[in-house]
């Protein structure tokens, strides 16, 4: 049992766990893992217990636990004494803005998030009436009306109403939605969780209820099959690839369909030259991208408002000029009325309706740059009604002019004001250009952390909002891609149907993963949550089958993209995966270290060594490298495992969890820092060594003073024990919830007393040491100087660098997977200490191989 401050009850602290809601204050509900977990925290201070027959520490045990939902006691696992240092852990909650701020914030979104969406109607009638062509004036106002009602569905009634409330803490995008789920479910394939995890403050768990009851039975269905697991991966990784490919077709798209308005303004312009000049344009553009969304967003907002109010502007002229009864295409039935004439044709133009809606993802991908009340505000009041006057106004001008249906747009803007709307349609293309690929950074800087993509370099372009990045390695790449898809397709009809095939399969990995969120952690009324699923997905598969039909005339270049990248991302897991089990599978033995004694069978040199690690468990296998290897070791070890958790951001309160490995006197302690995968690493390695050892004092000062609170009170254990009743909730398999009124520490209590006498630890047992509050104080005191001398020899960073090869016997694929391709990706992908800027005179690095 963990003590807290003198002064402070129990009530108290909870209270500053949970934000001082008085409900709450007196217990919580987690999951309750049937791991010994009690008894394991009581040889925390000495790092082992017989009973354990050699484990490290009380994170090794056996991951296939059974799970149960109980409600706690306010007490604290020592593991996480660090969060208690400052009142009140810090949850993360979404800021709120003043109106001024939010209508700056709305002005960004248009350089930003809106440039995608707000630049379909450059193509979106000419791709169309490609594919099929109009016969009569009723064509035009069945089209008109798929366009309106496809706008009111995805961006409007999916997206701003439903997807944009998925956010997780902010952040939006594929793998914004796979962290919620890992977060509320065990899916991850890497197997680093920890029970300390889900006491971050960004953790959150509802009170049984009939909805909860089906959640969890999901949750146990997904954990239990590993079929699932993978299958769930899978859609993720493809969503993203799909998600990496609309960055490169987007602005391939745009920017050709701008720069096409010069075939309409000088007839001499031929489609080479249009592709030579779009090239040069997306030359520019990527080189700007390093200068970050704000500063752009802020600068180029302005100029896609101007666009916008073009939009309406132009349509509501041609609305007074032309047709202005197109109105009547409000009226749904006129898409029965299309379907019924041509019905061929009709389903051939779905491929070209739906980039109406490109851009909606960007909306959700994007929330990390903005709020969502800025982006429902802008795209509500702003971006919805300015589309549906410039469609209005171009189907009012086709309505009398066939002919023109190639390149509707440009067609339609009077003469008098074309080269004006023509450089504020360039400009707006630039913009939009950029929509994707914002949202591709960020959507793969959240995949870095959950470990489906290599390490790449991620430079933070803003100070005040730290979710605004640009990743070099990964610009330039899509610019190249970009480049070739232009200069070999050089037709916007292909490159649109490219476009449609990206759109939607980002679109469909969005509603199956905000299904399952709804599901699983929302815990919607299964009826709104049907309506959704097959609504959207229905809808959605309709489109995506007439994209698919055109993809022999070129678009099978994206699809190859987003394979490629799909292999990527699959065979960095795979490879990561498999490295991570291997590490667990080969760390050293307690009764290894036991035999070695305190000295580990070396030298113990003053100072202090930083041993980094990807195990999250136990002593990894390198440190007896280590100890083979050199000569000496240092006087003080710690165990350093720099880990990304599926939450946003970690508090820097319940940063960094320590638990000691052996008895004090190896002096041997295993640290895990933790972070979420919005939280920026900019500490140097002094300002790292500093934290981290004032975070490591504190987790001592506190482990003597619970030991000093449980000596003295050892007089009145029975009256306490007999007061602390605490209700408890079990979930049966079938996910029935039951109650049972049971004194959990008496149990507890009752358990223990029935085990033999060689299991239950004392104070004295394997010379842990102090008994009286004196003896602890004393302890403490010669530690915390034994740190500070060590401190003062030095800090050497131990990076243990493990690879993995396949065996000679294993199948071929599994080689070349191994071997080669996660080799390959391992060897070029930036070190995990990279970020801390340490020189090499205080590194010390050891290479070893595992085969698998």
């Amino acid at each position: 049992m963990f003590s807290v401050d003198e002064g402070s009850t129990g009530s108290e602290i909870d209270e500053e766990l949970t934000g001082g809601d008085s409900t709450t204050s007196l217990s919580r509900w987690v999951f309750d893992e049937k791991d010994d977990y009690e008894i394991n925290e009581d040889y925390d201070d000495d790092g082992y217990d017989e009973h354990h027959h050699g484990e490290m520490d009380s994170d090794d045990e056996d991951d296939n636990v059974e799970q149960r939902l109980i409600r706690t006691s306010p007490a604290v696992d020592s593991f996480d004494v660090d969060a208690l240092e400052i009142p009140g852990t810090q949850k993360i909650e979404i800021e709120e803005f003043g109106i001024g701020k939010k209508l700056i914030l709305a002005l960004q979104t248009l350089g930003v998030v809106f440039g995608d969406v707000g630049t379909s109607p450059l193509y979106t009638f000419s791709v169309m009436f490609k594919r099929s062509p109009i016969n009569d004036k009723e064509d035009i106002v069945g089209a008109l009306s798929l366009v309106i009602y496809t706008l009111i569905l995805f961006p409007l009634v999916k997206y701003v109403n439903f997807v944009l409330w998925a956010n997780d803490d902010g952040e939006g995008g594929t793998f914004a939605l796979y962290s919620l789920i890992c977060r509320n479910a065990n899916v991850s394939l890497i197997p680093n969780q920890l029970p300390s995890d889900a006491r971050i403050s960004g953790f959150g768990l509802k009170v049984p209820s009939p909805e909860l009851e089906r959640s969890l039975i999901i949750k146990e269905r997904l954990e239990a099959s590993m079929t699932l697991k993978k299958l769930l991966l899978i859609l993720v990784l493809a969503g993203t690839s799909m998600v990496i490919a609309d960055a490169v077709v987007t602005p391939a798209m745009s920017v050709m369909s701008a720069i096409g308005g010069l075939k309409v303004g000088v007839g001499a312009i031929e489609q080479d030259q249009v592709v030579v000049i779009s090239v040069s344009f997306l030359v520019i553009l990527f080189s700007v991208q390093k200068y970050g969304a704000s500063k752009l967003g802020l600068a180029l907002g302005p100029a896609l408002l101007i666009w916008f109010f073009c939009l309406a502007g132009i349509g509501i002229y041609n609305l007074v000029k032309y047709d202005s009864s197109v109105f009547r295409a409000f009226n749904p039935a006129y898409i029965y009325f299309l379907f019924k004439r041509n019905s061929v044709n009709a389903w051939y133009s779905l491929g070209g309706c739906v980039l109406c809606a490109t851009g909606s993802e960007a909306m959700f991908a994007d929330l990390s740059y903005f709020s969502v009340h800025s982006i429902q505000l802008t795209f509500v009041f702003l971006v919805l009604p300015c589309l549906l006057l410039g469609y209005l106004g171009q189907a009012a001008y086709l309505s009398e002019n066939f002919s023109d249906a190639g390149d509707a747009f440009f067609s339609s803007v009077p003469s008098s004001i074309f080269w004006p709307v023509f450089i504020i349609s360039n400009i707006a293309a630039l913009i939009a250009s950029r929509a994707m690929t914002t949202a591709t950074f960020t959507c793969i800087k959240q995949s870095i952390a959950l470990g489906c993509f290599p390490r790449l370099k991620i430079i933070h372009t803003s100070k005040k909002f730290i979710g605004q990045i640009y990743i070099p390695v990964l610009n330039w790449s899509l610019l190249v891609v970009c480049l070739i898809i232009v200069c070999s397709t050089s037709n916007i009809f292909a490159i649109g149907n490219a476009y449609g095939i990206a759109e939607l399969g980002i679109m469909m990995t969005t509603t199956i993963l905000v299904t399952l969120v709804m599901l699983l952690i929302w815990q919607t009324n299964i009826i709104v949550v049907s309506l959704f699923a097959f609504v959207s997905l229905g809808v959605e598969l309709i489109f995506f089958s007439s994209v698919c039909s055109s993809v022999a005339d070129g678009s099978w270049i994206i699809l190859v993209f987003a394979t490629i990248m799909f292999l990527i991302m699959y065979v960095w897991n795979y490879g990561s995966k498999l490295k991570y089990e291997t590490e667990v599978q080969k760390k050293l033995p307690m009764d290894l270290l036991r035999e070695l004694g305190s000295n580990l069978g070396t030298i113990r040199a003053p100072g202090i060594g930083l041993l980094y690690n990807e195990l999250a468990k136990g002593v990894p296998a390198i440190f007896g490298h280590f100890l083979t290897t050199l000569p000496a070791i240092h006087s003080m070890v710690i165990f350093v495992c720099i880990k990304y958790i599926p939450v946003p951001s970690v508090p820097q309160t319940e940063r960094f969890l320590f638990r000691r490995v052996c008895p004090r006197s190896y002096h041997l302690f295993r640290c895990v820092a933790r972070y979420g995968y919005r939280d920026v690493r900019k500490e140097n390695h002094q300002a790292f060594e500093q934290i981290l050892i004032e975070s490591l004092e504190k987790f001592i000062s506190k482990e003597a003073q619970e030991r000093s609170l449980e000596s003295d009170g050892d007089q009145n254990n029975t009256d306490s024990e007999n007061d602390m009743t605490l209700s408890r909730v079990l979930i049966a398999p079938n996910g029935s919830v039951y109650s049972l009124g049971v004194p959990l520490l008496a149990e507890h209590t009752d358990s223990s007393n029935k085990q033999p006498a060689k299991t239950r630890r004392s104070s004295t047992d394997f010379g842990a040491g102090p008994s009286t509050a004196l003896d602890v104080e004393q302890s403490l005191e010669k530690e915390l100087s034994f740190i500070h001398k060590a401190k003062e020899s030095g800090v050497v960073y131990l990076l243990g660098h493990g690879d993995i090869r396949a065996t000679k016997d294993s199948w071929f694929l599994k080689k070349l997977v191994i071997n080669y391709m996660y080799a390959f990706l391992r060897k070029n992908s930036r070190r995990g200490i990279t970020n801390l800027s340490v020189p090499h005179s205080h590194l010390m690095q050891v290479g070893m191989t595992y085969m698998v």
